[in-house]
C-alpha cells in the first residue's frame, strides 16, 4: 500500500542527522558578560580611531605628567576610572589617556596607590543588587525583581570567581547580600 513512499522512510533519519549537524555548526557564540541574561548582542559601541598616536594639538596642550597629575586629583575626589575617562575627553578633549600618557588610567592610579579595592564592574553589580534588595524589603511581591536580583547576584559570584583566580580581589573574597551594603558604603 504504501511502497512508494519506502525509499524516503530510509532517507529521513539521514536528512534529519545532515540538519542537526548544520544546525550546529551555526551555533551563536556564549554571550559575553554584560548581556549574559539579555536578549540584546551588545555591539553598539563608538568605534575607536584608527590611529593609536595622539593628534599633535593635544600633545602641544598637555603633556603626560599633566594629564597624570590631573588623574590623580580627579581620584583623589573619588571619581571612578571610567568617570575619570569620561570627565577628560569632555572637559579636556583626550579622548584616550593611553595615547598621551602611554599606560591606562587604572594602572596610573596603581601606580599612585589609588587604584578601588573591588574592581569597578564588580562594585556596579554589587551596587545594583542591594538597590534590588532594598526595593525588595518594601515590595516584597515584586517577582520581577527577585528573578532579576538571581540574574544579578549570579553574575557578581561569576565575575567575583575570574577576579579571585586573576588575584585582583583576595582569594577568599566572598559575596554576600547581608554583606554587600558595607561594600558598597
Amino acid at each position: 500500500m504504501f511502497h512508494h513512499l519506502s525509499p524516503l522512510l530510509y532517507l529521513f533519519p539521514l536528512v534529519f542527522v545532515v540538519l542537526l549537524v548544520l544546525l550546529s555548526v551555526n551555533k551563536p557564540r556564549q554571550p559575553t558578560m554584560g548581556r549574559m541574561h539579555a536578549p540584546g548582542k551588545g555591539i553598539s559601541r563608538s568605534s575607536r580611531p584608527f590611529v593609536r598616536t595622539a593628534p599633535s594639538w593635544l600633545k602641544n596642550l598637555y603633556s603626560a605628567d599633566d594629564v597624570k597629575e590631573s588623574i590623580v586629583k580627579l581620584a583623589r575626589k573619588g571619581h571612578t576610572p571610567s568617570k575619570i575617562g569620561v570627565i577628560l575627553r569632555d572637559s579636556r578633549g583626550i579622548s584616550s589617556t593611553k595615547a598621551i600618557t602611554g599606560t591606562k588610567v587604572l594602572r596610573i592610579l596603581k601606580a599612585a596607590g589609588l587604584a578601588p579595592e573591588i574592581p569597578e564592574d564588580l562594585y556596579c553589580l554589587i551596587k545594583k543588587a542591594v538597590a534590588m534588595r532594598k526595593h525588595l524589603q518594601e515590595n516584597r511581591n515584586d517577582k520581577d525583581c527577585k528573578f532579576r536580583l538571581i540574574l544579578v547576584e549570579s553574575r557578581i559570584h561569576r565575575l567575583s570567581r575570574y577576579y579571585r583566580t586573576k588575584g585582583v580581589v583576595a582569594p577568599n573574597f566572598k559575596y554576600e547580600s547581608a554583606t554587600a551594603s558595607a561594600l558598597v558604603a
